[in-house]
């Protein structure tokens, strides 16, 4: 049916204009997608013929091409945000960064030692590493796509940066234990230096009185800065105010302070100026200043993660503040307060320029650290390795030993410590 559109007449002009007639659009009928039986669903009038087709989400996973841009195809232009799917790492991927390692070394070797008068162990390094950067980086951007090569050389580059930073760490302690084990008996712990000679062997005598010494230093040192610094990481927690910021700095200041500065402040002032002498109460006073931020900054951490919740409660039942800190807040954060006097143990216990300028160091047991010199384990190992004899040597990589593994059980012990805190959480 068509209408004569000539018969109709606009009011206010005298000639009349024809239009053109207009059809209707075409009816093609409903659409059936394929890929689920459920959906049929009768296609707009206006719909475009060249439209990509609707998602379907009961769909498998594994029918759809994240990749398809007739798919991925926003209403409105574009590319709609397609959820990526992380895969594990396969043959094919070990083969590529294999491959491209070998290329690198390859092509670093080339230059090096074929194209260029280069030299020089460390440059070839870093050479041959940024190079395997480069093409393992080509060749997964090749494979997999632009996306996945950053995440591959990013995970390469955490990975180097890490076997860097272990791979020393490694190689010192298994120095230490090679050269240290051999010669490690238990007369080591129960002997001195006393009646030892530069010819005896290195399994002759022992270091029971550096090891005495280091214990009563360092316990005396924990017994002055412990308390100190809990009292006055709970006055920047608990009190606060502008005299705070203050006391903060200066601890963070302390934390910086070089070991032998410690050293040569109480060398100054108790041996020099009171003329106390040397002995291992003056040794302690410089591990003490060394302890001393360690332990505060902890503290105040832990004392952060106590919840407000708990002071809150105790205040609105009545409690002073003073009894609130002393009876919630502290016994709440104790374990975490352990973990900061066993760090700063760690810390303070391998120090060796401290203690000698102020303790001298001997060669003999001296139980009384006020008075006279008093020898501890580092100053021993210091003094065994500046030894021309072979046999002193050994010994100072067997006090190594020992102080290496002193140190590694209170780090250990801290990190249990800490463990059943987080457990009890």
């Amino acid at each position: 049916m068509s209408v004569d559109w000539s018969s109709f007449t606009d009011d206010d002009t005298a000639t009349s204009t024809a239009i053109p007639p207009v059809a209707p659009p075409p009816y093609r009928g409903p659409v059936v997608d394929d890929r689920s039986p459920w959906s049929e669903v009768e296609a707009p009038a206006t719909q475009d013929p060249i439209a990509p087709d609707p998602i379907d989400p009961l769909a498998p996973a594994a029918s759809i091409d994240p990749l398809d841009v007739s798919i991925n195809a926003a209403p409105g232009g574009g590319l709609r945000d397609v959820p990526r799917t992380l895969t594990k790492f396969t043959r094919a991927d070990a083969a590529e960064l294999v491959g491209s390692l070998l290329a690198g070394l390859s092509l670093t070797w080339l230059i090096f030692f074929r194209l260029t008068p280069l030299y020089g162990a460390t440059g070839f390094v870093l050479m041959a590493f940024v190079t395997f950067v480069a093409i393992y980086w080509i060749v997964v951007r090749q494979n997999h796509g632009r996306l996945a090569a950053g995440e591959r050389v990013a995970a390469v580059i955490m990975g180097s940066a890490a076997i860097a930073a272990v791979v020393p760490l490694g190689l010192i302690i298994f120095k230490v234990v090679a050269e240290g084990l051999p010669y490690l008996r238990a007369n080591f712990f129960t002997e001195t230096q006393q009646d030892t000679g530069p010819l005896d062997p290195a399994t002759e005598g022992g270091a029971a009185h550096a090891i005495v010494g280091t214990l009563q230093q360092v316990g005396l040192a924990m017994i002055i800065s412990v308390p100190l610094a809990v009292l006055t990481a709970v006055f920047m927690n608990e009190i606060g105010g502008r005299f705070a910021r203050v006391v903060r700095f200066v601890v963070d200041t302390m934390s910086g302070t070089p070991s032998i500065v410690a050293g040569l402040f109480i060398y100054s002032v108790l041996i020099l100026q009171f003329d106390a002498g040397f002995s291992g109460f003056a040794g302690a006073l410089a591990l003490m200043i060394l302890m001393l931020p360690t332990v505060t900054r902890t503290t105040e951490e832990m004392l952060r993660l106590v919840s407000s919740g708990l002071r809150e409660a105790a205040l609105a039942l009545g409690a002073p503040e003073w009894r609130v800190t002393l009876q919630v807040v502290l016994p709440t954060a104790r374990t975490g307060i352990a973990t900061a006097v066993i760090l700063g143990v760690a810390r303070a216990i391998g120090e060796t320029a401290p203690v000698l300028l102020t303790t001298f160091g001997a060669s003999t047991m001296n139980w009384n650290p006020f008075s006279d010199p008093q020898s501890s384990l580092p100053l021993f190992v210091y003094t065994g390795i500046r030894s021309s004899a072979d046999t002193a040597v050994q010994r100072a990589w067997t006090g190594a030993f020992v102080l290496m593994g002193i140190v590694l059980f209170l780090f250990i012990l801290a990190r249990i410590v800490g463990g059943r805190d987080h457990l009890k959480r």
